[in-house]
């Protein structure tokens, strides 16, 4: 329990042997329920889970078990194994079910490579706990946060966040791929669990639902942790995937959030502006291929008219979602 409220923890793992069983060793004493999500792994994740698991359950003093709406929350780490491998974003998806499933408060997500360490997760965990927030995500961008990030890391992760802020709509926000997460049980009833991205990208996916939704994320300062973990992301095909999902991401989100459910003329701007600086620059790379001059400062100005349009769009974007963002950076 946290503050008097439930608090749940999903870990999704795969080929994590070496790592998880610490993790599950070291899991606050907050954590009320662990659901941890063996993708399918081709090495002995499964085994450690299940050991580690039952060692944990073991030595849980022999008490009343935690009650949340009178759902028993016993035993304390529940394993839980796919018959085949759904992404990172699966598994989480299945610990979020089960959370809604056991009535618990508070979600955490917590990295089965060890990345999230205790003393963060009550970080994350406190501004969901105490309302301020439907959601919390970590944030390494901060200067004296990111020291331990790979350069290469920190320069993709920067471009993420500016596309994510245009998808998601949530312009306060930094560093969107943190896995480290806390979402309200309100927040997840809001958002359409079914219809989750399965693979990585999950987390700019999820951000954009929840806006539509209207939920606030709380932005937490946290320092990078890289020990001896390997990636399990494959940028050839990241790159091209994510790129189209938050394209879609966005897309829906303004039909869903300003045209369904009321009207706004805010996705008018973008739309007009795509097709006015996309139509310009089609005409002056065609003008370019065929050498022709004729025109050229006509095409010039409908980029430029497109253009505006975008950013004219941002910019009511921008203040339509202003307050959405808690930004917590106190140390």
């Amino acid at each position: 329990m946290y503050e008097g409220h439930s608090i749940a923890a999903v870990i999704p793992a795969y080929n994590e042997e070496s790592f998880i069983g610490e993790v599950i060793e070291t899991l606050p004493d907050f954590v009320d329920r662990a659901y941890v999500v063996d993708d399918a792994s081709t090495d002995d994740t499964w085994t450690e889970i299940q050991t580690h698991a039952e060692r944990v359950n073991d030595a849980k003093p022999a008490e009343s078990p935690v009650t949340d709406g009178g759902v028993e929350l016993d035993p304390r780490v529940v394993p839980i194994q796919h018959d085949e491998n759904r992404g990172v974003g699966g598994a989480i998806k299945t610990g979020y079910r089960a959370a809604l499933d056991d009535g618990v408060d508070v979600t955490l997500v917590v990295s089965g490579d060890g990345q999230t360490e205790p003393d963060i997760l009550e970080r994350i965990l406190e501004p969901v706990a105490a309302g301020e927030a439907g959601y919390a995500k970590g944030n390494r961008l901060l200067d004296q946060d990111r020291d331990a990030m790979p350069r290469f890391r920190q320069a993709g992760n920067f471009v993420l966040t500016f596309l994510t802020k245009i998808s998601s709509g949530y312009w306060g926000m930094m560093d969107p791929q943190n896995g480290s997460t806390a979402i309200s049980r309100e927040a997840l009833e809001a958002v359409d669990i079914a219809e989750m991205y399965e693979d990585y990208g999950y987390c700019n996916d999820l951000l954009a639902r929840l806006n539509a939704a209207g939920v606030t994320v709380a932005d937490v300062s946290r320092r990078a942790v890289y020990e001896d973990e390997e990636s399990h992301i494959d940028y050839r095909t990241y790159i091209p995937k994510v790129s189209v999902l938050l394209l879609g991401n966005f897309l829906w989100r303004l039909r869903s959030k300003y045209l369904s459910e009321q009207f706004h003329p805010l996705p008018l701007f973008y739309y007009a502006g795509a097709v006015a600086a996309g139509g310009g620059l089609a005409s002056l790379l065609r003008r370019a291929a065929s050498s022709e001059s004729d025109g050229v400062v006509e095409s010039l100005t409908l980029v430029s008219v497109g253009v505006l349009g975008l950013i004219a769009g941002m910019v009511l974007d921008r203040e339509e979602n202003r307050g959405m963002t808690v930004q917590k950076y106190d140390q």
